[in-house]
């Protein structure tokens, strides 16, 4: 009998954490690595430059929390601009800038996205997120969820930029444990613009044959015609 395969919530933070530097190494082309060692607290809190923290729930409820030091926030948004093709000059140099909040929103916005997604297909286990929320602070601000969570735990994580600039992630949800009953395929990932890129290959292939078609006609009936 094939030994049961048990997903705890360490586990569920790990999927997390991998959403998290795939999106921001993938959005900045700069390394982002996170500790192997993971801390153990008691509550989730915003803390200075700027914090952002977005809700989840459906099979699982939770809270997720990252707190950027100013260095490290304004590194992330200016690598991911510039890797829009945004000339440097351009871009705010202050962390306080509205665009800045805004942008790191954005990327959390997808970090949360690519999470969900493989909650999906992983555990098969559908969840939802709400708009993720972003303060320049410079005082400690304390998080709670608002729902009954079973025996609720909190973790953090330290994540380092290619610069060695330091952000923290924090996750709060139910203690829980899924198991596997039984094997399953998982859905294969998908990339919307390689579908898109496609559709237009095969439109192009499509318009091209019916003009060489038309050309092979004309030749014919010229041919008939001798001409």
């Amino acid at each position: 009998m094939a030994k049961t395969k048990i997903v705890s919530t360490d586990d569920i933070l790990v999927m997390l954490c991998k959403s998290v530097t795939s999106v921001l190494s993938t959005a900045t082309h700069n390394e982002i690595n996170y500790s192997a060692m993971v801390q153990k607290i008691n509550r989730t809190c915003l803390k200075p430059d700027i914090g952002c923290f977005v809700l989840f729930d459906g099979g699982f409820s939770g809270l997720v929390v990252i707190n950027f030091t100013a260095a490290a926030a304004l590194e992330l948004y200016q690598a991911y601009l510039s890797n829009m093709g945004i000339p440097r000059e351009e871009l705010a140099v202050s962390h306080t800038s509205d665009e800045v909040g805004n942008v790191l929103g954005e990327l959390m916005n997808q970090m949360i996205g690519d999470f969900i997604s493989n909650v999906g297909k992983q555990l098969l286990t559908p969840i939802n997120q709400n708009q993720p929320k972003m303060l320049t602070i410079n005082k400690e601000v304390l998080l709670s969820i608002n729902t009954n969570l079973d025996r609720p735990q909190a973790r953090r994580v330290t994540f380092t930029t290619q610069r060695n600039n330091i952000f923290y992630l924090e996750l709060a949800m139910d203690k829980t444990e899924f198991i596997q009953l039984h094997d399953f395929e998982q859905q294969e990932d998908f990339d919307p613009d390689d579908i898109l890129e496609g559709e237009a290959n095969k439109r192009a292939a499509a318009s091209q044959a019916l003009k060489d078609d038309d050309q092979n006609d004309s030749d014919s009936l010229l041919d008939e015609l001798g001409i």
